[in-house]
């Protein structure tokens, strides 16, 4: 036998070795087509395999737009089929940053749940940590304290303007407006800073808890703040000047990723692709929460229906929410910011040492030293946590991206039996095949940066 007998014959793909067989006796082996180049075999799987076979024209292309892309705001993928650069179909793929946080929340007590669900959405943690902790609260049949209230609302709205400049800089920057990124950027670099500043951390910040606040703001927290505003009414107008008065930035976003109201109601998209669409559906004024009833500020609704109108509400927001702030700084007195019961209120007011770590010397003694009963207490809440009456419930708060609701189910015990979220992100993520199948592949992605995604919270 000579040398090159034993080589594959290029024609077919198989051995022609004694021992060889024929591909085709068997339907264990991938499908193939014969070409000019020779038998071309196809090997791939799951989903994939059924976009294919719906590609019965010749003159479609079928391509992965994700999950590793920088568009698709972190771990999305869209498959999309297109003739030429019109899409003719999108199917949103997800699961890619599945964290299995709501089932992670059945093995912890009701107040870790806080640790866990602010980790979903994680450009508006206090967002998802407001709706957890409201529907414990009303399981429990105690509300928070007037001071708690006010100071939740102030970071709620802290949070949404450094939101809405993430959406800004990264839907800038997906359409090639280097700028807006880099502005928007150091913009939600004051607002982390500020968040820092008075819970501790940048983000994740697990501060809301049920009954309160996990402590009160630092002493001069009225200044800083009050800084913060002053700070961002200097520069929000920049986002006009460079951005609103821009006609190629308008041009790239008017007439794309159009969803009328009819569409958004049928899909239940909120936030601000709903208002964009006409309706004034904002759970702050129609439903409201936290002494929300108690501020004055406008709901900005436009009637274009596409993302530049969604642009155009989410800088009005911006402004609102300094208004807003502004007037808790008005409103707030000195008081508890956690609920009297010591049977909920977590942790048991440690308070902390000289050197910033630990509980304080006289705190250490009071409890190890003076009461037993205190420091039995302390273990056993830290430990077991409280209990929940039976029972299920709902409450929903207005996040940046929509209507954030929190469904928790409790059996009685100290931790819950079932919690899951519904996130804005991931009802909104149903629009996409709306707003993009007719249009051009190059509006694919203004449209995906106009409902402002966060992948966090859609996997949860």
């Amino acid at each position: 036998m000579s040398s090159t007998e034993n080589l594959s014959d290029v024609t077919t793909g198989t051995s022609t070795t004694e021992t060889g067989s024929d591909s085709t006796d068997s339907a264990n082996y991938a499908d193939s087509r014969d070409t000019t180049e020779g038998r071309v075999y196809t090997v791939s799987g799951g989903d994939w395999d059924d976009v294919i076979a719906d590609a019965a024209h010749d003159e479609r292309m079928v391509i992965n737009m994700g999950p590793q892309h920088p568009s698709t705001h972190g771990v999305l993928r869209l498959v999309l089929e297109m003739e030429g650069e019109t899409v003719t179909q999108l199917r949103s793929v997800i699961g890619y940053l599945h964290t299995g946080i709501e089932k992670n929340c059945e093995y912890r007590t009701w107040t870790q749940g806080v640790t866990f669900v602010t980790r979903m959405d994680y450009l508006a943690p206090l967002s998802t940590e407001m709706a957890y902790c409201l529907g414990v609260e009303k399981l429990l049949q105690i509300e928070a304290p007037r001071r708690a209230q006010l100071l939740r609302v102030m970071l709620l709205e802290i949070n949404r303007i450094g939101s809405h400049l993430v959406y800004i800089a990264t839907g800038g920057m997906e359409l090639g407006a280097t700028t807006a990124m880099t502005l928007g950027f150091r913009e939600r670099e004051e607002v982390l800073h500020l968040l820092e500043h008075l819970t501790g951390l940048r983000m994740n910040h697990a501060f809301i808890r049920p009954g309160g606040l996990a402590q009160d703001m630092p002493a001069d927290y009225v200044e800083v703040v009050k800084a913060f505003i002053k700070t961002m009414k200097e520069r929000l107008p920049l986002y006009d000047k460079l951005f609103t008065g821009q006609p190629i930035w308008r041009n790239r976003l008017k007439g794309v990723g159009y969803l009328p109201v009819d569409a958004c109601l049928a899909l239940g998209v909120t936030g601000p692709v709903l208002r964009s669409a006409g309706l004034p559906w904002d759970l702050r004024k129609t439903e409201p929460y936290s002494c929300y009833d108690e501020f004055e500020f406008d709901v900005p609704v436009d009637n274009g229906a596409d993302c530049w109108s969604r642009y155009l509400i989410r800088v009005h927001e911006m402004h609102e929410s300094l208004k807003i702030i502004e007037q808790c700084l008005e409103k707030l007195e000195p008081g508890p910011v956690m609920v009297e019961d010591k049977k909920v209120a977590w942790p048991a007011q440690l308070s902390i040492g000289s050197d910033g770590m630990g509980n304080s010397l006289e705190h250490v003694k009071k409890i190890m030293g003076q009461s037993m009963e205190s420091l039995i207490h302390h273990f056993k809440l830290v430990t077991e946590g409280f209990k929940v009456p039976a029972g299920q419930v709902y409450t929903s708060v207005e996040s940046p991206r929509g209507e954030l609701g929190a469904h928790l189910v409790s059996d009685g015990g100290t931790r819950p039996l079932r919690v899951h979220v519904r996130d804005p992100s991931f009802v909104n993520l149903q629009s996409m095949p709306a707003m993009s199948e007719g249009g051009l592949v190059a509006d694919v992605i203004a449209a995906i940066a106009s409902i402002d995604p966060v992948m966090g919270g859609v996997d949860r």
